[in-house]
């Protein structure tokens, strides 16, 4: 069980590292593809894609998370090729404008291994290392941050929700250990909405969220805009943010410590206050001020 509001060095490749666990960070979304759910064809132009990236850095993100494939449900594969032409250009550009982390959003080797020699920190996957046997590899070679989600897709599920968790996310370890994967470099993703199939489950996950600490590494939230999100409120996805910061909030005093989100602003000031809430009940329990 790890102590979720202690500080961690989170190791990223470059040599760089991040501090998790005493204050919430935010990962902005930047996707360069025509077909992402919420924000499909805004980032096209690499020049778009970077200037919607330092305004997401002005208004508190600490990671920009780049990705060239869309991962919403139904959504076309995309060529290796077609990948990395999308978002080699934005992370050459975003690492020679700001000084900021950056995330690769891929499931595929070759793709997150251009990406770190362009500049990235950080590769994003979505398959957990189970989808290309090599991305563990790659991100050991590079010294590269690991985001390892959780995925319900293309397999048989546990009826437990949080048991599912431990046995695919255990498994996803494994793979990484086997590699080489050094265990500072790890953080860990529930998956959100990938393939929970009601929103029942997504509260479920959410509500439990404090039992995966028991995996002990520091862990990620996706919720942003997410479908389960859409059919609580009744709202479509570009209304769903001040939905999103209550989940944010919810799942930062569960432990959270990256969330990963569209609107930076209205996050980072849901964090802001939640991080003060969290100090102020450690001083009233008579802990030290972090």
């Amino acid at each position: 069980m790890t102590a979720p509001f202690d500080p961690v060095a989170w190791k990223l490749a470059h040599g760089r590292e991040l501090t998790l666990g005493p204050s919430g960070l935010l990962m902005a979304i930047i996707n360069v593809t025509p077909d992402s759910f919420s924000d499909g064809g805004q980032n096209l132009r690499t020049a778009d894609a970077v200037d919607n990236a330092l305004r997401a850095i002005d208004e508190g993100a600490s990671i920009i998370d780049i990705g060239g494939e869309s991962t919403r449900p139904g959504a076309a594969e995309v060529t290796p090729e077609e990948e990395q032409a999308r978002v080699v250009p934005v992370i050459e550009a975003l690492a020679r404008r700001a000084d900021v982390i950056v995330s690769v959003d891929t499931y595929r080797a070759a793709t997150a291994e251009r990406a770190i020699a362009a500049g990235a920190h950080v590769i994003n996957d979505v398959h957990g290392l189970q989808r290309d046997p090599d991305l563990a590899n790659v991100a050991a070679a590079t010294s590269a941050g690991l985001c390892i989600m959780h995925t319900g897709r293309g397999r048989q599920k546990l009826p437990d929700v949080v048991e599912d968790q431990f046995a695919f996310l255990r498994q996803s370890l494994d793979l990484a250990s086997v590699a080489g994967v050094k265990p500072g470099a790890i953080v860990l993703d529930p998956g959100f909405g990938f393939n929970k199939e009601t929103p029942a489950e997504n509260l479920e996950l959410l509500s439990r969220f404090g039992e995966l600490h028991a995996l002990g590494y520091p862990m990620l939230a996706g919720t942003s805009r997410k479908r389960f999100v859409g059919t609580i409120t009744g709202r479509e996805a570009a209304g769903r943010d001040v939905a999103t910061a209550a989940t944010t909030v919810l799942l930062r005093k569960a432990g959270a410590a990256i969330f990963r989100v569209h609107n930076v602003a209205i996050n980072r000031d849901a964090l802001v206050m939640t991080d003060a809430i969290l100090e102020t009940e450690r001083k009233l329990a008579g802990g030290s001020s972090l």
